[in-house]
């Protein structure tokens, strides 16, 4: 629908878009889909807990229902320790519900990501779909609105404080963990190696 110049678009405190939630404050909190990954795991609860249905199939729900409606748009993410901690949290409920261990006994993350058949927690998959996504829009012609977005600088004053984590920096800390520099995203090849490498640990 095409708008003339008398007409009035409607103020409101959020709107959804492609599944997203904006609202007026500014953040980006409801960006991340965790409201809908769950619906989807208390959905799927009787079968994540089902003594019945194998882990590997199991495994295959998760990764065609939960992570593919959490990670969502996850390429323009600010992965935030707060962010990471959220989003973390949603995947554990799902993968303990899968190998039918609660919380209260205690075991660790990385002991149930084994016993499912998860090598690498979800935020490394965020990360590499982040750097794929970058690399795209790097090897955009100047013009392109995306390549524009991401040059884009605010001009006015920042307030006073501590800046809050963008979203480049969290691109930059991941190139630097897997030792990719800027420019390398020209040999296309090359920087999908890099990007599914393991990180360095400082």
């Amino acid at each position: 629908m095409e708008l003339d110049k008398d007409s009035k678009i409607e103020f409101c405190q959020e709107y959804k878009y492609l599944g997203v939630i904006f609202d007026t404050s500014g953040t980006d909190n409801k960006e991340i889909r965790l409201k809908q990954a769950r619906k989807c795991i208390a959905c799927l609860n009787g079968i994540l807990w089902s003594k019945d249905i194998r882990k590997e199939r199991k495994l295959n729900i998760y990764n065609a229902l939960i992570k593919s409606s959490l990670l969502y748009g996850s390429e323009t993410w600010r992965l935030t320790e707060n962010n990471k901690r959220r989003v973390e949290a949603t995947e554990m409920d799902a993968l303990r519900r899968s190998s039918r261990l609660s919380r209260k006994e205690r075991i660790r993350n990385v002991t149930i990501r084994q016993q499912i058949g998860i090598e690498e927690p979800i935020i490394k998959e965020i990360e590499q779909n982040q750097l794929t996504w970058y690399c795209h829009v790097q090897r955009m012609a100047e013009g392109r609105l995306p390549k524009i977005a991401l040059k884009w600088m605010a001009k006015q004053k920042r307030a006073r404080g501590r800046l809050k984590k963008n979203w480049i920096e969290g691109v930059r800390k991941a190139m630097n963990e897997r030792n990719l520099n800027e420019g390398q995203w020209e040999d296309r090849k090359q920087w999908s190696l890099g990007v599914g490498q393991r990180r360095t640990t400082f």
